[in-house]
């Protein structure tokens, strides 16, 4: 029997929507602790905070969506509601969210899928490159019957509403105008109390990440994320007096052949030899590439047969940790050798052209320096950071994407008969080593030398590749992603191998990342163990290098070994030096971390620090009080590092 008009309720869309979307976000965070439920450390307590913490979230996030139809519903006079125009733009804004809503909490399980994290910043860097990332979903994934699925299942929600007559209450109901004046308020007081006063940040207080990721909520961690991506040091973190944390950072960077130019910085000039070695070097950034991926650390799928053949040739860093976990990290730590600063790498920040960078070393010393990417260098801001840094660009990328006059006139696109294969993020490893020895054949023969930074691209999902180079079919997985960047390590070296220029060529091949970052810890330190090597015949005699290091601290000690006198703003140190005391520097966007010997400072936003000892052998981090000293020095190194690039302390 219908209800009497008088019953009805012109909110009941409204409240209705509210319970479904709370349902809804139960029914996520539960699927995901499904997911990882073997890496859960689960109490009634726990759960309690999760889900209780969970419906605070999803309580903000439904807020945000019904605002724009509490005011609706109050502005609007009911008899424009119930008018045929009303009752369709009811209809269709309320379909329109619900199917914001589907894709929102699909893209949640195959973000989860390759970071076991809610929404953050990679999701919010992520929205900037849409083709790359679309096309990124359509390789991976079937997309039209993914969003045949969402539209089923947005039509299936608009049909049960309309069917148990939400709508129809709404339409003809009549509450009154203060009741519909107080709902609004109430919702947009609501609202604004979580735009400005509940963060993200307030789910990250327990001992388990994984039970802090799964308390958040997606679209609320993705705009908490967008709102801070850029964190300026000196008003979120701890801070020391800044003579103190430059005299920290000159002392652990002072050795017997360094000479610091003045006494308020950290320029200074190393003095490593008699300088007269010039091999030419090629650096290989490997996607992805995680260290327990390679034989020589233990896998025993035989993925890495040529990286594992030569490393027993090369210098081998079996202890060195990546800075971060993005590819534009690092670029950052390679190119730059500093600690990670918080927020954006440097690589896409503004004012980031004609910096002190390893390249400009080369290039002081006669080098020609390029960079080669197979994907199109417009993402994530690589052609303009390094076509402003001196290295000539080549790319892939679209032509119709036009960059200013200089860097268009300092790149070389790699043109398109001269590629076999390619996916959503670029050619394949092989075109691009191809590109790499065509250069180097034109500088060999015009007598030039040539120092070159090639970025890889095919470990990254879709994981597709050439067919019929390898026994794993393409698209398969991780693992035949890693087994084909190894073969194509392996061609590389081959061709290489025949030309001219080989003898007198230093490779250097080193991980970006890794392949995953999450952890059950905040940091966890596993998780950027990164292989490195240094091969070829003008490098130094092979040896394993098993002190703990920093991606930073890889060309100091090439520099080193080539014997070379240069000016230098690197916080990296030669890891063969006498002197050196391990340590290493590992970060997210916001946290910070700092590892010496057996102890981890991480530093976080409202100048947060947290102590650990850290034992490596079982990657087990403990709290514990350390030394005042310790965190210090933690802190002065990322103190300085952020004053460096934001006072321009790092320009040539």
């Amino acid at each position: 029997m219908p209800l009497e008009p008088n019953n009805r309720k012109t909110h009941s869309v409204f409240f209705h929507f509210l319970l479904f979307f709370i349902f809804l976000s139960l029914a996520v965070r539960t699927g995901l602790l499904f997911i990882v439920r073997t890496k859960l450390d689960l109490s009634l307590t726990e759960l309690l905070r999760i889900y209780g913490l969970g419906l605070l979230f999803d309580l903000g996030v439904a807020c945000f969506f019904l605002v724009p139809y509490a005011v609706y519903l109050n502005l609007m006079p009911l008899k424009w509601q119930r008018a045929n125009l009303g009752r369709a733009l009811t209809y269709s804004v309320f379909s329109l969210v619900v199917m914001i809503c589907m894709f929102s909490f699909f893209a949640e399980f195959t973000f989860w899928g390759e970071f076991e994290s809610r929404f953050n910043f990679i999701a919010v860097d992520y929205l900037v490159y849409t083709y790359e990332v679309v096309k990124n979903i359509h390789e991976s994934y079937p997309l039209p019957l993914l969003i045949s699925a969402m539209l089923g299942l947005t039509f299936l929600v608009v049909w049960i509403f309309r069917k148990r007559g939400y709508f129809q209450e709404s339409f003809n109901g009549h509450t009154g105008l203060g009741t519909r004046t107080l709902i609004t308020i109430l919702t947009l007081g609501t609202a604004f109390l979580y735009a400005t006063g509940i963060s993200s940040n307030l789910a990250e207080k327990g001992k388990n990440r994984f039970h802090d990721e799964l308390a958040k909520a997606g679209i609320y961690s993705f705009f908490s994320a967008f709102r801070n991506n850029e964190l300026d040091y000196d008003n979120f973190y701890k801070r020391i007096d800044n003579s103190e944390s430059l005299s920290m950072v000159r002392a652990d960077l002072s050795q017997p052949h360094v000479r610091f130019i003045s006494d308020t910085a950290v320029t200074r000039v190393i003095e490593n030899g008699p300088d007269t070695s010039r091999p030419n070097v090629i650096m290989v950034t490997i996607e992805s590439l995680s260290a327990d991926f390679l034989g020589i650390f233990g896998n025993r799928e035989n993925l890495t047969p040529n990286l594992d053949s030569i490393s027993r040739s090369s210098i081998l860093f079996t202890n060195l940790y990546a800075t971060g976990t993005r590819t534009v990290r690092g670029m950052e730590a390679l190119s730059l050798a500093i600690p990670p600063t918080p927020g954006s790498s440097i690589v896409r920040r503004p004012d980031n052209e004609h910096l002190a960078t390893i390249g400009s070393i080369f290039q002081q010393k006669g080098y020609k320096t390029a960079f080669f990417y197979g994907g199109d260098g417009y993402f994530d801001n690589m052609n303009h950071y390094f076509g402003n840094n001196g290295y000539e660009i080549h790319d892939h990328g679209r032509e119709s994407l036009m960059m200013t006059d200089h860097l268009e006139a300092n790149r070389k696109r790699i043109l398109d008969r001269d590629v076999h294969f390619q996916n959503a993020w670029g050619i394949c490893d092989e075109d691009i080593y191809d590109a790499v020895i065509q250069d180097a054949d034109e500088q060999f023969a015009s007598g030039q030398k040539f120092y070159d930074f090639v970025m890889t691209t095919s470990n990254h999902r879709p994981y597709t590749y050439p067919a019929g180079k390898i026994d794993i079919p393409s698209g398969s997985g991780r693992a035949g992603a890693v087994k084909y960047t190894d073969y194509a390590i392996g061609r590389f070296l081959n061709k290489a191998a025949q030309k001219p220029w080989f003898p007198q060529t230093i490779f250097m091949f080193v991980a970006d990342h890794c392949a995953s970052s999450a952890g059950k810890n905040e940091i966890d330190i596993s998780k950027y163990h990164i292989p490195a090597m240094i091969y070829g015949s003008r490098a130094p005699r092979p040896m394993v290098i098993s002190k703990p290091c920093s991606q930073i601290d890889l060309y100091p000690t090439l520099f080193s070994m080539l014997g070379w006198r240069y000016k230098s703003t690197l916080f990296g140190k030669d890891v063969l030096d006498s002197n050196y005391v391990p340590r290493y520097f590992v970060g997210t966007y916001q946290k910070l971390g700092y590892v010496e010997k057996d102890s981890l400072v991480i530093l976080s936003p409202q100048q947060k620090v947290d102590t650990y000892l850290y034992k490596a052998d079982d990657n087990q981090q403990t709290a514990s009080p350390l030394s005042g000293n310790m965190v210090n020095k933690a802190i002065a190194h990322y103190q300085e590092a952020y004053y460096l690039f934001k006072h321009h302390g790092l320009k040539q």
